[in-house]
């Protein structure tokens, strides 16, 4: 099975409370150019629960593939922006509060982040040392909702960006996209992993398996791609992906060796280990260092990003780690 072989249009999941019921039944009606007030108990909602964090989901997948059997003018009705703004209000404030003041240049949080740990804990080191495949399934499981559109959220910021930054970041992207061949496509090589795993490659296909933490770090990129305002959170966020991705894949080309997983599953990582670490200085001298160059009040802005992505990531692992550590399963 490839990507090409799959459907375009996924389908809508299923509600899990008042919020995600609420969006999902106005997208399966006609969409109205007019804007009403919706009662949605938004303000009721854990901002990184379930119930929110699919809701925001199904609102910014109307801005890639959409859903099987939903008007695509949805995307732009003023009534679903209105809701979809009151979700990322909650979001975003919740990342705010918990990510707190910003003391440091986006030069020294990347520096910063650019070492790790010798004796460093978290799903990858689980997973080269004693996890089981069926974790590692389960791992690749969760991300798939990223790995199987990685490249496209971040794409958001190519209009937004001039110079050195844009044609660096452009470089960057062109290899996640395969360097202009469909087969070498992150996206395709990750397709090609989940077949290998016996799973489901389908665009969205564990939409309804996955928990909330899972979503979050593919609901914080969409976020941060669509508001022109969040651009240095975005080129954090990004810099932040490159930077932490090659050493982590490692351990995971490590894992499935172990395991004796089959060659299709370490490609993928295998792929990102040599090209993220090529990656990591040109987003740090080219992209970062050329746009804080050029926009200085976005400084603090781009370490916001890179601490971002290490929050939700953060959430997503402690989940796993609690899951498996307690003999569990870490899907819903």
């Amino acid at each position: 099975m490839t990507l090409a072989s799959t459907y375009v249009e996924p389908a809508l999941p299923q509600a899990v409370g008042p919020v995600s019921a609420a969006v999902l039944d106005m997208v399966q009606r006609r969409p109205t150019l007019h804007s009403r007030p919706v009662d949605i108990p938004v303000a009721d909602a854990d901002p990184y629960g379930l119930d929110l964090q699919l809701a925001l989901y199904v609102c910014y997948e109307l801005h890639y593939r959409g859903f099987r059997g939903v008007d695509p003018r949805w995307e732009w009705s003023p009534m679903l922006l209105h809701i979809r703004g009151r979700l990322e209000d909650a979001f975003l404030s919740a990342v705010r509060r918990d990510v707190g003041d910003i003391d440091t240049s986006a030069a020294d949080e990347m520096e910063r982040i650019s070492v790790e740990p010798v004796d460093g804990d978290g799903p990858s080191y689980y997973l080269r040392d004693r996890g089981t495949w069926e974790q590692m399934r389960e791992y690749f499981v969760h991300r798939s909702l990223y790995h199987l559109k990685e490249g496209d959220p971040h794409a958001f910021q190519i209009p937004r960006l001039m110079g050195l930054a844009k044609a660096a970041f452009v470089a960057v992207e062109f290899d996640e996209f395969g360097g202009g061949r469909a087969d070498a496509l992150h996206q395709q090589l990750f397709a090609d992993l989940m077949v290998a795993a016996g799973l489901d490659a389908g665009y969205l296909a564990y939409l309804n398996e996955v928990p909330a933490e899972a979503l979050a770090p593919v609901n914080l990129m969409s976020l941060f791609g669509l508001h022109r305002d969040l651009r240095g959170a975005a080129i954090g966020h990004f810099a932040s992906t490159e930077i932490t991705s090659s050493p982590g894949s490692r351990r995971l080309v490590e894992a499935l060796e172990r395991m004796g997983a089959p060659q299709a599953c370490a490609v993928f990582y295998r792929e990102h280990v040599v090209a993220d670490a090529v990656h990591e200085q040109v987003v740090r001298t080219d992209v970062v260092g050329d746009l804080v160059a050029r926009e200085p009040q976005l400084d603090a802005d781009v370490v916001f990003g890179i601490r971002a992505h290490a929050l939700v990531e953060d959430r997503l692992a402690d989940h796993l780690m609690a899951c498996w550590t307690a003999g569990r399963s870490s899907l819903r």
